[in-house]
C-alpha cells in the first residue's frame, strides 16, 4: 500500500502559525476533502505536502517512488506551448511517446511527399505499438474533450483564465499520481464536466486530495474530512454532510469540557485565595494543578460566523427590463431578439456552458456593456452593487480599514442602527489586529470577502454576483445565502455551484450558446435531473415490434416478501454493529502512538475493509427500505 505520512509538519507566515505539529497518514485509497476558512492556510499545507513551497519544520515519510500531482487555483504553464505540449510537460514516459507521435503525425501530415519525415511517422508509430501508448492517447483526448477543450493546438497565452484551469486540470489528471492534490478543481467547469469529473474521481485508483467550496462535489468524492482551524487539524469520517454534523459535535463537547474546567477554576481560586501555602506535598500537588488549570482556560476557539445585518434603499416593483436585445461578440452571438423582464424580489441563478457569454450578458445588466440592438431599461429606485469575477483593482500597499472608509465610516443596518467600519470588519471575520494590514498580505480569499464587504456596505437593493463561490470559503458562502435569503431586493448571479443556485435561485436561464437560452422555474438540481432524463429518452432505440400480442404489464412492487423483511431487519442491526466497530477503531487510531506505524497501517486497513462492507449493506438497505 502507497501511504504518505505527514509528521510534525509546522509552517508560520509572518507572526501567524498557519498549522503546528500536524501529523496522519493519506492512505491509498483516501478521498480526503480539506476545509478551512480564507486564509487559515489550506494552500500553503497544499503546497508545502506538493514540495512547492517546504514547512518551516517537520518531513514527509513516503517510497521512492511516490509520485504527486499538484492542481494549483491558478495553473502555471508555458505560455507559448500549445495545449498538448501543457498537457505533456512532466508526464511520465508514455507521454513522451505520445508526444513525439502527434509531433510527427503534425509534420508528415503537412508534408506527406517527404521521406525523412514519412520515416519519422513511421518510427514514432511503431513504438506507440511498443508501448501500448494508444489507449493512453485515448483517455488524454476524452479528458480535454470532457473538459471542453478541443483545438488542442492552440497555445495557451491565447486561452483564458478559466480555460487554462482546465488545462491543468487535464495535465494532472492523466499523469495517475500516487497522490492527486487539487485545489479548487471545479472553478470556471461546466455542470456536465463537473459531473464527469466526479465520476471520473470515483474510479481513481490513487489518494486524492481536495480543497474545493463545491459542497455537493464534497458530498460525492470525499469519504474523509480534514478541517484547517486556527492552526489545528480536525478529522472527520465521511462526506461534507457528514462534516457538518460531527463537528458541531465536537464543538459541543470542547466547549461543554471548558466549562466545567472554567467551574473548577473558580472553586480552585477560591481555596488559593484562603491563603493556600504548600505545607504539605499533596497542598503543593493542588498548587500545582490550579496552575495549570489556569494556563489552559479560554483555549477553545471557534471559528466567527459572518453576520450581514446591512440595510438596503428602497426596491420599486420595476427593476430592469431588456426589450429585443441583441448582442454579439467577435463572431460569437450572445443574445438575439430577447426580451426579459426582472422584478422587484426576484432570485435568478445564470448558468450554462462555459464561453457562451454570461458574464457579457451581467455586463448589460449592469450598464457595463451596450447592447447591439435592442434597449435595457433600468427602474429609477435601483441601486446595483456588481460583484464580478475580477476584483476591482485595490492598491495593495493601501490598509484593510482605509479601503473601507472609502465608502462611509458608519452604516445603518436593518434596524436602523450605526455600525463602524471595525464592527464591520470583526463581523466579516477580520479581527482587529488586520485592520491596519496591507491589502497585499492577505490571501486571495480574504481580499474577495473583503471586496464583498464594500459592496454591501454600498447598501444596494440590486445584486449582481458573477461567480461568487470561486474564492468565498464555505463558511462564508453558507451566510452569503443565509444572507440573500432575508435580502429584500432582487439577486441575479451566474453561477455552475449546483449547491449555490439550489440555495439563492428559484428561476434559471441556462445558456446553452449561439444566443440559444433555455428559461426554467424551480431548483436547479431538478433541472439537472429533467435535462439528464430528456438526454436519456432520446438516447433509447425503440425496440422492433415482434408481435401484435403485448406481454402483459409486469406487476409494480409495492412491498417487501416475508424473506426480504426479516432481511431488511438483520441488516439494520448488522450496520449498527458495524458503525460501533469503526467508532472504536477510529478511536483507537487516535490513540496510538505516530511513531507505531505498523499499527497504524493496520487498523487503517481494517478501517477501510468495514466501511466497503458498511457501504454494500447500507446500498442493500436503502433499495429495501423503499418498500417498507
Amino acid at each position: 500500500m502507497q501511504t504518505l505520512r505527514i509528521e510534525h509538519l509546522t509552517k508560520t507566515y509572518g507572526d501567524k502559525t498557519l498549522f503546528e505539529d500536524a501529523n496522519f497518514i493519506i492512505n491509498e485509497h483516501d478521498r480526503i476533502g480539506l476545509i478551512g476558512t480564507n486564509g487559515s492556510g489550506k494552500t500553503t499545507f497544499l503546497n508545502a505536502i506538493s514540495g512547492l513551497d517546504p514547512a518551516d519544520s517537520g518531513k514527509l515519510v513516503a517510497p521512492n517512488n511516490y509520485r504527486i500531482s499538484y492542481l494549483k487555483q491558478q495553473p502555471e504553464l508555458d505560455p507559448e506551448k500549445t495545449i498538448m505540449e501543457a498537457v505533456f510537460d512532466g508526464a511520465g514516459p508514455v507521454f513522451q511517446t505520445i508526444k513525439q507521435y502527434e509531433e510527427a503525425l503534425v509534420a508528415y501530415s503537412a508534408d506527406p511527399e517527404n521521406e525523412k519525415l514519412q520515416k519519422r511517422y513511421d518510427n514514432a508509430e511503431a513504438k506507440m505499438n511498443q508501448e501500448d501508448a494508444w489507449s493512453a492517447d485515448s483517455d488524454i483526448k476524452t479528458i480535454l474533450t470532457q473538459l471542453h477543450i478541443k483545438d488542442w493546438h492552440q497555445k495557451i497565452k491565447t486561452l483564458s483564465g478559466g480555460q487554462i484551469k482546465r488545462v491543468g486540470l487535464a495535465q494532472v489528471l492523466i499523469q495517475e499520481p500516487d497522490l492527486l492534490i487539487l485545489d479548487e478543481p471545479t472553478n470556471h467547469l461546466d455542470f456536465d464536466s463537473i459531473a464527469w469529473l466526479e465520476s471520473y474521481l470515483a474510479s481513481y485508483k490513487g489518494a486524492l486530495l481536495v480543497v474545493t467550496h463545491d459542497r455537493y462535489f464534497l458530498d460525492q468524492i470525499a469519504n474523509q474530512i480534514i478541517e484547517l482551524s486556527f492552526g489545528k487539524f480536525y478529522f472527520y469520517t465521511g462526506n461534507y454532510q457528514d462534516f457538518v454534523t460531527q463537528k458541531a459535535e465536537r464543538v459541543e463537547r470542547e466547549l461543554t469540557a471548558e466549562h466545567k474546567q472554567q467551574q473548577l477554576y473558580k472553586k480552585e481560586l477560591a481555596w488559593m485565595r484562603t491563603g493556600a501555602k504548600a505545607r504539605t506535598t499533596k497542598q503543593q500537588a493542588r498548587i500545582n494543578n490550579f496552575n495549570k488549570l489556569k494556563e489552559g482556560l479560554n483555549k477553545v476557539q471557534v471559528d466567527g460566523k459572518v453576520d450581514i445585518n446591512l440595510g438596503q434603499q428602497r426596491l420599486g416593483k420595476k427593476v430592469l427590463e431588456i426589450k429585443n436585445g441583441s448582442l454579439t461578440l467577435d463572431t460569437h452571438p450572445i443574445i438575439r431578439d430577447f426580451d426579459l423582464l426582472i422584478q422587484a424580489g426576484d432570485r435568478i441563478g445564470i448558468t450554462g456552458v462555459n464561453g457562451a457569454g454570461k458574464s457579457s450578458f451581467l455586463n448589460v445588466l449592469a450598464g457595463k456593456k451596450m447592447l447591439d440592438k435592442g434597449e435595457l431599461i433600468i427602474g429609477e429606485t435601483v441601486k446595483i452593487a456588481y460583484y464580478q469575477q475580477q476584483t476591482e483593482d485595490i492598491p495593495e500597499d493601501k490598509r484593510v480599514i482605509s479601503y473601507l472608509n472609502e465608502v462611509g465610516q458608519n452604516i445603518t443596518n436593518k434596524d436602523g442602527e450605526h455600525i463602524s467600519t471595525t464592527q464591520l470588519l470583526e463581523q466579516f471575520l477580520f479581527p482587529r489586529f488586520m485592520h491596519g494590514t496591507l491589502i497585499r498580505k492577505l490571501s486571495g480569499g480574504e481580499k474577495r470577502r473583503l471586496y464583498l464587504l464594500k459592496l454591501l456596505m454600498m447598501q444596494p437593493n440590486v445584486l449582481i454576483l458573477d461567480e461568487p463561490t470561486n474564492d468565498l470559503d464555505i463558511g462564508t458562502l453558507t451566510v452569503l445565502e443565509d444572507y440573500l435569503d432575508k435580502f429584500q431586493g432582487t439577486v441575479i448571479t451566474v453561477s455552475h455551484d449546483r449547491y449555490f443556485l439550489d440555495k439563492v435561485a428559484n428561476s434559471l436561464l441556462i445558456f446553452e450558446g449561439n444566443a440559444k437560452i433555455d428559461r426554467y422555474i424551480g431548483l436547479f438540481t431538478d433541472y439537472l435531473k429533467k435535462n439528464e432524463a430528456n438526454l436519456t429518452h432520446k438516447k433509447e432505440t425503440p425496440k422492433k415490434q415482434v408481435s401484435e400480442t403485448k406481454p402483459a404489464p409486469k406487476k409494480e412492487k409495492t412491498k417487501l416478501t416475508y424473506a426480504e423483511q426479516l432481511e431488511f431487519d438483520k441488516l439494520e442491526k448488522e450496520i449498527e454493529k458495524l458503525d460501533e466497530q469503526l467508532e472504536n477503531l477510529t478511536t483507537e487510531m487516535n490513540e496510538v502512538s505516530d511513531d507505531d506505524y505498523p499499527k497504524l497501517v493496520e487498523l487503517q486497513q481494517q478501517i477501510d475493509e468495514l466501511t466497503a462492507i458498511n457501504e454494500e449493506k447500507m446500498l442493500r438497505w436503502e433499495e429495501l427500505g423503499q418498500f417498507v
